[in-house]
C-alpha cells in the first residue's frame, strides 16, 4: 500500500545543535521537493504498527530535482506545494498551512541530533494523501 505525501524539504547548510528558534534558518541553505513515500501497510498493520520502517524502504523520499537557495525565497510559509499522480492532482496546498513553522522544526530537531550539512528535514504533508481518500487509493 504505497502512499505519496509532497513535501517541503529545508537543506542544512551549517552544523548544529541545540539551535534555538531565533537562528535556525541561519542553518538551512535550500529548500527541495520531496516525496516521503510511505508504505502504509507497513506503518498502520505489520511490524507493532511502527511507522518509521514504512518510510525507509530503498528508493523511498526521492527529493528535488533541484535546490533552490534560501536567498531566493521571499517567504518559505509561503510557497505552493502539489502533487500529482499519473497527471492528476493529488496534494494542493501552502507552506502556510504547515501545523510546525520551520524555525521551530529546526529547533526541536537539533535537540536531539546534531545537524549537518547536506542533513535534509521534511515539514509535512497537506491533506490529499490515498490512504485517507475514500476509497483509498495507493501507487502502482
Amino acid at each position: 500500500e504505497v502512499d505519496w505525501e509532497v513535501e517541503l524539504a529545508a537543506v542544512i547548510g551549517k552544523t548544529g545543535r541545540h539551535i534555538p528558534e531565533s537562528a535556525a534558518l541561519e542553518h538551512i541553505v535550500g529548500f527541495t521537493v520531496a516525496n516521503d513515500v510511505s508504505a502504509r501497510d507497513w506503518q498502520m498493520q505489520r511490524n507493532g504498527r511502527q511507522w518509521l520502517l514504512g518510510k525507509t524502504f530503498d528508493t523511498f523520499c526521492p527529493l528535488g530535482p533541484a535546490i533552490v537557495t534560501k536567498d531566493s525565497v521571499t517567504d518559505v510559509h509561503d510557497l505552493r506545494i502539489r502533487c500529482s499522480v499519473n497527471g492528476r492532482l493529488m496534494q494542493s496546498s501552502s507552506t502556510n498551512q504547515l501545523i510546525f513553522k520551520l524555525p521551530q522544526l529546526v529547533a526541536w530537531v537539533s535537540q536531539f541530533v546534531t545537524l549537518r550539512p547536506g542533513d535534509v528535514l521534511l515539514t509535512g504533508t497537506p491533506p490529499g494523501v490515498g490512504v485517507f481518500r475514500k476509497p483509498p487509493v495507493f501507487l502502482k
